[in-house]
């Protein structure tokens, strides 16, 4: 029996009270015991009161009949409900289901968190996809419960909380750093979904001790130096993650601290320079997040990257249980609990990161990829002359505040041949692949599904499956791929005595589905490797081996 609700839910939701529905019961449990570990994984919409919380929020427990859950802040937005001003329900860390689903409307979600919207508009968005604007609108209100412009704004408001509640940055900086076409606009929009002004919203809840640091002031380079604090689900691996990114590091490029990462990065507006370290608690993880931006307007964007590079929205409870039911797996849960999949602030230096990596040890990768960077990297001027001035021998120093752009695929089209060292094929393909990002004929975003990005990628001679799985794992956060061709993880497997074969540990593998990628790593860190190595011999398709 259906509860007659059902007939009239919104799109995207729980049905209004129907408590013989199992989604909707487990829900409703979950907000009843105010659990938690699923805020950000739905949203809970109290029609008696007219606003939407997260499912820990402290208030009274309402009737079933009065609650409707959403799968996203903007359904409820769309259903006339506003923000909960007690527990801030955008405030949490944000679905996994994004990384996890592969459709239309995953590959929507993802694109519409970096800012594509606010840049290129709904025909962009729709473009990039393959399908018209009327098509995806129809999809996400189905499959969401709303459209993108309108989960455009709930990002734009969420981001201008955020600003609101954590800087000092001006209203009308704010207002645009959001993405807000207008300070009418962002006043609007704040008013609809918080119930507040802007200047109320601030007073009301900024976090202590956290603030921005406008251009031109004393203790700032140019640009605008933002503090944010990027909650994480419990348990989180960070550390493992600094390991994984510190090994690595570019010369010039890149700099592992002691408790800190740092680097540089393209933002869709200009420059930016990034430091992350590890904050909060165990049961209340944290990534600290210092970044100086040339443009308010890559905040967003940049935000959303940075989430993606740390995972810092992945369902660790859940995937721990999952690998936990294999014995082998048990133990490395329980010394490395809440481990990630490490993702990618740049889809395309991630590629040529693993072309440059493969048959070479992991210094002699980082070494390559320091001298190409100090050869074809671009100095990052705008934060002041110091760092333009700095000579490209000071690549070569670990110590040194990073100060190098990892070069454009234009750039290293054009000149890769003078600095690339190695195999000639693998230089080639290099080359390539460079030449087909430049033009246009190699797209890599995380719009891509899994299945259009290997073919894509495959297609390309020198490319192998174990090069494109392992892109797809980063640049899209797959959470299900286990790359059985790569020797270090089948080292790792047979050191927890599991099937040290490609097949045999493909089959075995299948029971950690939809968490291999995640499994992956643990066999990864029983090998000892702070990377993968790659396979051991060449693909079926003419690939340089990488070990």
């Amino acid at each position: 029996m259906t509860s007659p609700a059902a007939e009239d839910a919104p799109a995207g939701a729980s049905a209004r009270g129907a408590v013989d529905d199992p989604v909707f019961a487990e829900r409703f449990r979950a907000m009843s015991s105010r659990d938690a570990r699923f805020d950000g994984q739905f949203i809970t919409g109290v029609h008696s009161t007219g606003i939407y919380c997260r499912p820990s929020c402290p208030a009274m427990t309402p009737k079933p009949g009065n609650v409707s859950f959403y799968l996203t802040a903007a359904a409820a937005h769309e259903a006339g409900l506003r923000a909960c001003k007690r527990c801030l329900p955008d405030a949490v860390p944000g679905s996994p289901a994004w990384n996890i689903r592969d459709d239309l409307a995953a590959r929507a979600m993802r694109l519409i968190g970096d800012g594509t919207v606010e840049r290129e508009g709904v025909p962009g968005l729709a473009r990039r996809l393959g399908y018209t604007p009327r098509h995806l609108t129809r999809v996400l209100v189905a499959e969401v419960g709303a459209g993108p412009l309108a989960l455009a704004r709930a990002h734009r408001a969420q981001t201008a909380r955020v600003l609101l509640t954590g800087t000092d940055l001006s209203i009308t900086d704010i207002a645009f750093a959001a993405g807000f076409g207008s300070v009418r606009q962002f006043n609007d929009t704040i008013g609809s979904v918080y119930e507040r002004t802007p200047s109320a919203l601030r007073a009301g809840t900024r976090a202590a001790g956290v603030r921005a640091t406008p251009a031109g002031s004393d203790d700032a380079a140019p640009g605008s130096t933002i503090r944010l604090l990027l909650p994480a689900r419990a348990p989180f691996d960070g550390q493992g993650l600094l390991d994984f990114l510190g090994v690595r590091a570019i010369p010039g490029v890149e700099r592992r601290g002691p408790e800190t990462y740092e680097r540089t990065l393209r933002l869709p507006h200009g420059a930016a320079a990034l430091q992350l370290s590890l904050a909060g608690s165990p049961a209340a993880p944290a990534l600290a997040c210092t970044a100086r931006l040339s443009n308010l307007a890559d905040l967003a964007p940049l935000v959303s990257r940075v989430r993606r590079l740390f995972d810092l929205d992945a369902d660790a409870q859940a995937i721990d249980r999952a690998l936990a039911d294999d014995p082998a797996l048990a133990g490395s849960v329980r010394r490395i609990p809440g481990i990630r999949v490490p993702g990618s602030l740049d889809a395309e230096e991630t590629l040529f990161r693993a072309l440059l990596g493969q048959q070479v040890s992991v210094a002699a990768a980082r070494t390559a990829l320091g001298r190409l960077s100090a050869a074809l990297g671009e100095p990052v001027s705008s934060f002041g002359d110091a760092a333009a001035e700095t000579s490209a021998d000071a690549a070569g120093d670990d110590t040194g505040t990073p100060f190098l752009l990892f070069p454009t695929a234009a750039r290293i089209a054009q000149d890769g041949h003078e600095v690339l060292r190695g195999p000639a094929a693998r230089i080639t393909t290099i080359i390539r692949v460079a030449e087909a990002l430049a033009t246009g004929d190699l797209v890599l975003d995380v719009g891509e599904s899994r299945d259009e990005l290997t073919a894509r990628l495959t297609a390309l001679p020198g490319i192998g499956p174990w090069t494109a799985g392992y892109v797809a794992m980063r640049v899209l956060g797959s959470p299900d791929i286990l790359l059985t061709s790569d020797l270090a993880l089948r080292q790792g497997a047979d050191r927890l005595g599991l099937p040290a074969k490609a097949a045999d540990l493909a089959a075995r593998g299948s029971r950690w589905a939809p968490w291999r990628s995640y499994a992956g790593m643990h066999l990864w860190r029983a090998a000892g490797t702070a990377r993968p190595a790659g396979p051991e011999v060449p693909s079926q398709n003419g690939s340089a081996p990488l070990r």
